[in-house]
């Protein structure tokens, strides 16, 4: 165990460690050798859009890969043959992973400006002709025919067919609206152009399989990661690739069929690496014929609108320059790019569309938007202050990026940033303060470090080694103890008032299991359960705080955040890649059915009106994050970041009864107190430069069915915020975890200290469950 103290009463350090820093990596064997064609590399870095870096950039993105499937010739017997092999008793047709000029070739970066400022005419979509580009090559045709050649003897009669097919087929497309797919097989050139290459390919199906390697190492990050697959074309061998737990070192993973590849860190979710591994045969850039998604069991066409929608999502997150701009001087504009790539896809019937990706994606969102201008205020103040991290946010004074960031809840303007360069403190991530509202306890999500700050003055007092990836933090409300949930760990550390020593090391899982990985926990205002999400596991655990026992409840897929009723008889957990919220009772049946009656576990789904292939028929959403109840009972808010959106739900009935907007990436959601009487819930979003304020219950009925935003502020620094370091980009953006103060919470409101904010506190408001007999 290791504590930094920079403040008096800093703690010595020990050699006591009260968790490994990551499970032991197994032994890796040595990657395959790649016989000409390139391995791609993924390195894992704590930096905003290269979190899986491949050291190449497609338009602002540098966490997609491209690579050519490379093709086996038996003793150069194919066409015009290249890349020998040793002994020169075969060669290999095939690049692998592409950079440089033949990455620009095959994803059409020459062109990305070009096709990007071209916009439909009202309602008359830009043909291809209209992007003002070499068509031939925007497709790809011009590597089918080089590709062809080199497959084929050079007199072969397939290749004269092909040159007319393909000039017939520009022909076509030229005429064909750009942000619609081409259905090839409607195509009379475009089909037999498919019917060509299919057999050339047939005849010669000698495809080698796609090598990735995956690096975490200390030069790049504090902390460990996973590398797991979330997406993979349907045959693909050796998926999904996966670990059991977090590790530190290298991994290796070959990529056996053409199509669309996705990765994810369990431990921090939205780093993501995405692989194209395309068939240089076909037109377009393949994405596979059906593609399974780690999420319901789902094996889908690849043209199917879930898709569409992670796509979407994968280049906002990877691409800073997509992330959304608010201002509170006047509306902006939000035009995303995404590349002016075609992408070859299939349909449900199994008929071939290619798509162009950059006018395709503006189509079916909606792009560019329009974002309305910041600023707007509650009418009424909030009580106290909300401290939130922006974890995006660089500073001129360190190298990791992140800050604790204040929002004064009676004035609604951002007082302070904590960004502590002194320690490079490592991308913040979640907080909370003690019974005293002396300390500000923060924990460093890619690092293994809590940190303790003064909160009224925003000086370190000391920092202490919990263990890796340090998530969510909580108070125990009878011993102000803390509980540290460790992401990359299998535990949840319990540690002494003021951040001091380790007390306890709670575990969630056992060690016959894989690693848990606990994110955002929950407790109980007496201080008897704590839930766990347990994201490798796929389930819950419910802990006995004082005996340090759990036993497993049952989730939906990657539960990642919890939130418990005032009462501490159930709890609700966000279902990340299940796009449903668990109702899990503690003890006796608690949940409500849909028939009234009270039952142990219910599942409540986001996709009642949403068809994975075919799209939504109304609200859904999906990638749920942190989910809250308010310390009435009067509502529930959860943030979906695929979607963009809040559901609302009543804790009374567990049914969902209103949908409210938020923005790109939004993630963290807590209560505080609304002056006079009431709950604000504030939600924060990672890829957006504000704080939504949400009233959960404005007409104070009890019914969170009217629920509505009546606020959104702007989470950047300005000239009257205190600092300690200097904003350098991303000001305001990465919005996570919520703190609000004073803690309105059952249990933690009766400990509340006195003094003037306190007291603006409504006797309902400091006896939120037993209000009707103490008020």
């Amino acid at each position: 165990m290791t504590m930094i103290g920079v403040a008096p009463g800093a703690v010595a350090s020990t050699d006591e460690s009260p968790v490994a820093a990551a499970p032991a990596a197994a032994p890796v064997a040595a990657p395959p050798v790649a016989f000409g064609p390139q391995p791609a590399l993924f390195t894992l870095r704590d930096d905003q859009g290269k979190w899986f870096d491949t050291g190449t950039d497609i338009f602002g993105t540098q966490s997609l890969a491209v690579a050519e499937m490379p093709t086996l010739n038996p003793a150069g017997v194919l066409g015009n043959s290249v890349g020998d092999i040793v002994g020169n008793t075969a060669s290999v047709i095939g690049k692998g992973a592409l950079s440089g000029a033949d990455l620009a070739e095959v994803m059409n970066l020459d062109m990305a400006e070009q096709v990007h400022s071209v916009r439909a005419d009202g309602a008359n979509s830009p043909t291809y002709a209209d992007l003002g580009v070499d068509v031939t090559k925007l497709l790809n045709l011009d590597t089918v025919r080089k590709t062809a050649a080199q497959l084929l003897p050079a007199n072969d009669a397939r290749l004269g067919e092909l040159d007319v097919l393909i000039k017939e087929f520009v022909a076509e497309a030229s005429a064909a609206p750009a942000d619609k797919p081409l259905d090839m097989m409607k195509s009379p050139a475009g089909s037999k152009l498919m019917n060509l290459t299919k057999g050339i390919r047939a005849a010669d199906a000698a495809l080698l399989p796609v090598t990735i390697n995956f690096n975490v190492g200390a030069e790049n990050t504090d902390t460990a990661h996973m590398a797991s697959a979330i997406i993979w074309p349907d045959g693909a061998s050796g998926m999904p690739f996966d670990q059991a737990g977090a590790w530190i070192g290298d991994r290796t993973v070959e990529l056996t069929q053409p199509g669309l590849y996705a990765f994810a860190c369990k431990v921090h979710p939205y780093m993501l690496g995405a692989v194209a591994v395309d068939d240089p045969l076909t037109p377009g850039v393949d994405f596979g014929n059906k593609l399974h998604i780690k999420s319901r069991g789902m094996n889908v066409p690849s043209y199917a609108n879930i898709v569409w929608q992670l796509v979407q999502k994968f280049f906002v997150i990877t691409n800073p320059g997509n992330w959304q701009h608010y201002s509170d001087a006047e509306a902006t504009i939000w035009d995303p790019g995404f590349a002016p790539a075609p992408l070859l896809t299939f349909d449900s019937s199994g008929s071939p569309q290619l798509v162009m990706l950059e006018t395709y994606m503006k189509d079916l969102f909606s792009l560019p938007s329009t974002l309305k201008k910041a600023g707007t205020k509650p009418a009424t103040p909030g009580v106290g202050e909300v401290w939130f991290d922006t974890q995006m946010e660089r500073y001129a004074g360190k190298t990791k990026s992140g800050a604790a960031t204040l929002l004064n809840a009676e004035t609604w303007t951002i007082d302070r940033k904590i960004a502590a360069p002194e320690i490079n403190m490592n991308n913040p991530h979640n907080m909370w303060t003690d019974k005293n509202e002396k300390y500000l306890y923060q924990t460093e999500w890619f690092s293994n470090m809590l940190d303790v700050f003064d909160k009224a003055t925003g000086k370190l007092i000391r920092r202490i080694e919990v263990g890796p990836g340090p998530t969510h933090v909580m108070s125990r409300t009878d011993t102000d103890q803390l509980h540290v949930a460790l992401g990359g760990g299998g535990a949840v550390m319990e540690i002494a008032p003021g951040g001091t020593r380790i007390d306890r090391r709670l575990p969630v899982g056992s060690p016959d299991e894989l690693v848990a990985h606990p994110h955002a926990h929950w407790m109980s205002g007496d201080a008897k359960w704590m839930a766990t999400p347990n994201v490798n596991l796929y389930n819950a655990s419910l802990v006995d705080i004082k005996k340090g026992t759990f036993v497993h409840k049952q989730t939906g897929e990657f539960p990642i955040a919890t939130g418990m009723n005032p009462t501490g008889t159930k709890s609700y957990m966000a279902d990340f890649l299940g796009a449903s919220i668990s109702c899990i009772s503690h003890t006796k049946a608690a949940c409500i059915a849909d028939d009234g009656s009270k039952v142990d576990y219910k599942k409540i789904d986001l996709w009642e009106e949403y068809d994975p292939y075919s799209g939504p028929a109304g609200n859904w959403g999906g990638l749920g994050i942190q989910i809250a109840v308010a310390p009435d009972n009067s509502g529930i808010i959860n943030a979906n970041t695929l979607t963009s959106n809040l559901t609302i739900l009543d804790p009374k009935t567990d049914k969902i009864v209103a949908w409210l907007p938020c923005h790109a990436g939004c993630h963290g959601v807590n209560f505080g107190a609304k002056k006079g009487g009431g709950y604000y819930g504030y939600v924060t979003s990672k890829f957006a430069n504000v704080i939504d304020v949400i009233d959960i219950d404005p007409n104070g009925d009890g019914s969170p069915a009217d629920a509505a935003v009546v606020g959104t502020l702007l989470a950047d620094s300005t000239s009257a915020t205190q600092m300690d370091d200097t904003v350098s980009e991303f000001n305001g953006f990465g919005g996570q975890g919520v703190l609000p103060v004073p803690l309105a919470y059952e249990g933690w409101v009766q400990r509340v200290p006195k003094n003037a904010t306190n007291k603006q506190l409504t006797c309902k408001q400091r006896n939120p469950v037993k209000y009707k007999s103490k008020c």
